[in-house]
Formats: structure tokens, sequence, C-alpha cells
């Protein structure tokens, strides 16, 4: 699809052991955006989505807050790079990197 696009995402601050994976793989299923989600040894959360740029607004929308518990500091979204940039069947929670 042309209007398809994929944005590489990093979020920061109390983002680790407060449910902000889990909640992100909600709102993205819910929303139904593509990609994956995982937690970086450094604490960041790093994330890849896919779908209609209207629709991954409202999911960016969610990641500035995150949960309850979490405390994001900060946002950093770009255009994905070409090897990021496929289908994705579903939206994954990868193992930590």
């Amino acid at each position: 699809m042309s209007d398809t696009v994929t944005f590489h995402v990093s979020v920061g601050g109390l983002v680790q052991g407060v449910g902000y994976r889990e909640g992100l793989c909600l709102e993205a299923e819910r929303l139904g955006v593509t990609g994956w989600v995982r937690n970086r040894r450094d604490g960041t959360v790093e994330a890849v989505i896919r779908g209609r740029r209207e629709t991954l607004e409202a999911l960016l929308d969610w990641a500035r807050v995150g949960p309850p518990a979490a405390r994001v500091a900060g946002l950093i979204v770009q255009e994905a790079p070409v090897a990021l940039q496929r289908n994705y069947a579903a939206f994954e929670r990868l193992p930590t990197v």
C-alpha cells in the first residue's frame, strides 16, 4: 500500500519494568499497526511501527505517555531504514538487545 509508512521509535525515561512494551503491543493491535517492540540494555524501549500515517500518529500519541507507571522522558521518531521497511504479519515483542 502506498499510504503505508514505517517508523523507527526510541523511547527514553522510566519505560522498563512498568508494562510499557505490553501496553504498546495492545495499543498497536487495537489500532491494526504491525511491527515490533523490545527493551534495550541501555534502559530505552525500541520499536518499529508500520501502518497508515494517521494510525501511527495515534499510536505515537499513546507512546508519548505510556501506561500509568511509565514516565516517558523523550520519544525519537524517524523514518525506518530501508532494511526495516517490510511487511510485518503482526505486532511482536522481541527479546532485549
